[in-house]
């Protein structure tokens, strides 16, 4: 690529509102502004993600975080060459808030428009941040996908396993629910783990006695509900360290899983990836990345693990698929429609189930 090329990204596929802006020059990527709008107030009494309320918010701030975007950025429309939005897969209302919003301004100004898979916005987000080669290991984990990728190409990838029900970042979302923890549940349930006795209590460690890269989380849930309930039948309540203990085993079972899981994904990639990358929410946390990071180090690959600005919900990892797209030759298109399911691998098999945030998965 002999030109500098500059895209306006916009992300509203869960309850995070956000825009950047991305400019590929021949010298690499630089990010000129990242704005994220996040929902947590709005949902916090409801204690999840309400989708008919992060629609309603995307369209009352996706306009006013664009504007933000671009004056960080120093930039005006006027100086963009193309817009990237995400067209799926996603809670449905927030896509097309910001598919439409999308649409409007690329045939005001006449901009091209570039469709992004969001699970792809992830996936290359290694390529932005330090520019490796294809082909790499890519583990998403977040609240609503939990998948290995083999990252190909720009728009080839194949999907050796993920989970067939609930995603680990939303485990630990219901987790810090059943035991009295703020949302999002993550950082709850790491704080609390990390002052508990990870075997005191022994949760299953789900299809670690089967083959293959699938994962299962819904049942260590459940056995914790169970746990929960054992010790206030016993106690009549549970103490501070009850909490801490049930976070830290729960919390060693995930990353248990994803570690054996991960390992198995090296070895059938079928050829030495580039690295092994992890991307999403729940990349954050240092148990979990540590035993990867551990993994990665025995096998002999290097580990990668963007920034958690990058990891989660943004606006730049779409602005970045756009370009990554454009450079390789993909023509833009206003030819498409708002997905709520969109695999990155359409030849692989369905997954058996998808949760309560399963569209993304």
């Amino acid at each position: 690529m002999d030109r500098t090329l500059t895209l306006l990204g916009i992300e509203s596929s869960c309850d995070d509102t956000a825009a950047a802006v991305v400019r590929l020059t021949p010298e690499g990527p630089r990010i000129l502004s990242s704005q994220v709008l996040g929902q947590t107030a709005l949902h916090e009494a409801f204690g999840g993600v309400v989708p008919e309320i992060a629609a309603r918010a995307h369209a009352e701030r996706l306009d006013g975080v664009v504007e933000e975007a671009l004056d960080k950025a120093g930039v005006t429309l006027d100086q963009i060459d193309g817009i990237a939005v995400t067209a799926g897969p996603g809670l449905i209302g927030g896509v097309l808030s910001g598919v439409m919003l999308a649409r409007g301004l690329a045939a005001a100004k006449g901009l091209p428009l570039v469709p992004v898979n969001h699970l792809a916005g992830h996936a290359l987000t290694p390529r932005l941040t330090d520019g490796i080669a294809f082909p790499y290991l890519m583990l998403l984990v977040s609240g609503g996908h939990c998948q290995f990728l083999l990252v190909q190409e720009v728009d080839r990838f194949v999907r050796l396993g993920g989970t067939i029900d609930d995603a680990p970042g939303e485990a630990f979302d219901k987790t810090a629910k059943l035991l009295g923890l703020p949302q999002p549940g993550g950082p709850g349930v790491e704080a609390e783990a990390a002052l508990g006795d990870a075997g005191r209590f022994h949760f299953p460690r789900p299809l670690l006695d089967r083959e293959g890269c699938d994962m299962s989380f819904s049942g260590l849930k459940t056995a914790l509900l169970r746990a929960r309930d054992a010790l206030i039948a016993e106690k009549g309540g549970i103490t501070v360290q009850d909490r801490r203990d049930l976070c830290a085993g729960f919390q060693a079972a995930v990353a248990d899983v994803l570690a054996k899981k991960t390992s198995r994904a090296i070895e059938v990639a079928g050829e030495r990836p580039s690295a092994l990358a992890v991307a999403g929410g729940v990349a954050a946390n240092s148990a979990i990345r540590g035993r990867l990071e551990a993994l990665s180090a025995q096998a002999g690959i290097p580990f990668l693990a963007p920034p958690l600005r990058l990891c989660t919900d943004n606006a730049a990892m779409i602005a970045w698929a756009g370009l990554e797209q454009l450079r390789a030759g993909m023509s833009p298109t206003t030819d498409f429609v708002a997905r709520p399911r969109w695999p990155l691998d359409d030849r692989a098999p369905a997954l058996l189930g998808s949760g309560k945030k399963g569209a993304k998965a």
